[in-house]
């Protein structure tokens, strides 16, 4: 049975050189499990038990846990966050890049919100899916690293999003963008830079 497109909007990605990278993380996320933030995020210490709070907007999926102990990726925990942060419109799972669960997680201790939930509306997104948005709005990037499981867009529970993106560019870990009319923010673990 198909899901029902999330009617939030959707954001641009920005680094055309990130394209591509959905079937490497494929491939490869057995090898991610040793990989924390990028080289750039190092000064973001991370612990060794990092947890996560999502829930997904339009459904009821929902994730409460620790994703990463021990110093590897936990991955059923993966499994069942991919599943949280499919794509809705293709019922189609993808493995997320890990460290955008870090960038997650960093931005939440940063905030002291790791008991809030990221209301997530929307996290991978297949190529026809974001071909579809673009079409229909030039804010979408064609090559969004939605595309790659490395992005998802946000709403943090009980905490101001302009408050939230503005934390999450001061501490350089990734992508940041910022949607005031809309209400969300962007967060991905591509190079750091703010929209």
């Amino acid at each position: 049975m198909p899901l029902r497109r999330s009617s939030f909007p959707t954001c641009p990605c920005c680094d055309p050189a990130q394209a591509g990278r959905r079937e490497v993380l494929a491939a490869g996320l057995g090898l991610l499990g040793a990989a924390a933030l990028p080289r750039r995020a190092e000064a973001v210490a991370l612990p060794p038990l990092r947890r996560l709070k999502v829930q997904r907007a339009f459904t009821e999926d929902s994730f409460d846990g620790v994703y990463f102990r021990e110093g590897r990726y936990d991955r059923e925990a993966l499994h069942k966050l991919d599943w949280v942060l499919r794509d809705l419109s293709a019922s189609e799972v993808t493995p997320m890049d890990p460290r955008l669960f870090d960038v997650l997680h960093a931005v939440a201790s940063r905030l002291d919100a790791l008991d809030e939930a990221f209301v997530i509306s929307s996290g991978y997104r297949t190529p026809e899916h974001n071909a579809s948005n673009a079409m229909r709005s030039r804010r979408v990037s064609t090559v969004s690293l939605h595309m790659s499981g490395m992005a998802a867009d946000f709403r943090l529970q009980g905490r101001d999003s302009f408050g939230v993106a503005r934390t999450a560019a001061q501490m350089q870990v990734g992508g940041v963008g910022f949607y005031r009319r809309e209400g969300f923010v962007h967060l991905d673990c591509g190079p750091p830079r703010r929209w």
